[in-house]
């Protein structure tokens, strides 16, 4: 799995063809996508252009999906289902997008339905461990080559292992330099889990226009660094995850951040006392609070 991938979450489905094509030009070979961002469709329309123009193969470039909430008593069909839109007959990764069974709408609409108390309906039926095991069987049907999870804590994380007979390949969560989960990383390291730190840039704009949250990009510190290394902040913060040997897949509709982000790979290192300066400044705050959208705080 490449240390720098592209997120395509909320990129507009007009512009995604000419961002997936000239990020493969630029030397792109990652993406992550998700049925719940409902543009795989457009997704896969560029990758097959790609392939069948030759400007990239198939095996030279690394999938990722994830299973919604609304899916889990419907894992194969899900899958397979994300598989047609994408134009693949394999993923190289698949998630649980959250460890959360909610209401199904049927596969692949990923729908949220809310109660009457304008609450995530919840199906407490269908149990973490379940849905792990039919992710197992994709594995065995040969429709992906490795199995994750995203947004699990460390208590989740323990009790997969625990009941895995494939462990998680990569544990995908939000981390930043105002949200590090060194502890998480860490445990995940410990057992052989990759980590992939969504939201590396803490949302940047996006989050704090929906979100109201608090952007870490606007951090003296971080500016600091940027001025000190004559870079970008966003490129110090990708650096950043990076060195933590972690991927890292900001989105981006700008392609003069795709060759910006890219750069980080080859341009430069942050010092081991910048390293340590940026611990310093997490405030363990999440930039994306579920609460928003479905009427609770789900990391409660």
């Amino acid at each position: 799995m490449p240390l720098l991938g592209l997120g395509v979450w909320r990129m507009e489905k007009d512009q995604i063809r000419h961002l997936i094509i000239t990020a493969i030009k630029l030397g792109y070979r990652h993406f992550d996508c998700a049925a719940h961002y409902k543009n795989e469709v457009e997704v896969g329309n560029a990758l097959a252009e790609a392939f069948r123009t030759g400007l990239v193969k198939r095996e030279e470039v690394f999938i990722t999906s994830k299973l919604w909430n609304s899916d889990h008593g419907h894992v194969v069909e899900a899958c397979k289902d994300s598989l047609k839109k994408l134009q693949l007959d394999y993923l190289d990764l698949y998630l649980i997008h959250f460890p959360i069974a909610s209401t199904h709408t049927g596969v692949g609409t990923t729908g949220s339905v809310l109660d009457e108390d304008k609450m995530l309906d919840m199906d407490t039926t269908i149990s973490l461990e379940t849905t792990w095991h039919d992710m197992e069987k994709l594995v065995a049907m040969g429709l992906v080559r490795s199995i994750g999870i995203s947004n699990y804590d460390m208590f989740l994380t323990r009790d997969c292992l625990a009941y895995s007979k494939i462990k998680p390949a990569v544990n995908q969560f939000e981390s930043h330099p105002y949200f590090q989960r060194e502890s998480l990383i860490k445990f995940g390291k410990k057992h052989g889990i990759c980590v992939t730190a969504h939201t590396p840039l803490g949302g940047s704009v996006a989050n704090t226009e929906y979100f109201g949250s608090i952007s870490c990009l606007d951090d003296p510190v971080l500016k600091g660094l940027a001025k000190k290394y004559e870079k970008s902040v966003a490129q110090i913060v990708l650096r950043w995850g990076i060195q933590r040997n972690i991927a890292v897949i900001p989105k981006t509709s700008k392609v003069e951040r795709l060759k910006e982000n890219l750069q980080v790979l080859e341009d430069f290192k942050l010092s081991k006392e910048d390293m340590d300066l940026i611990k310093t400044i997490d405030r363990k705050y999440r930039t994306k609070p579920a609460s928003k959208t479905w009427g609770l705080d789900v990391y409660a």
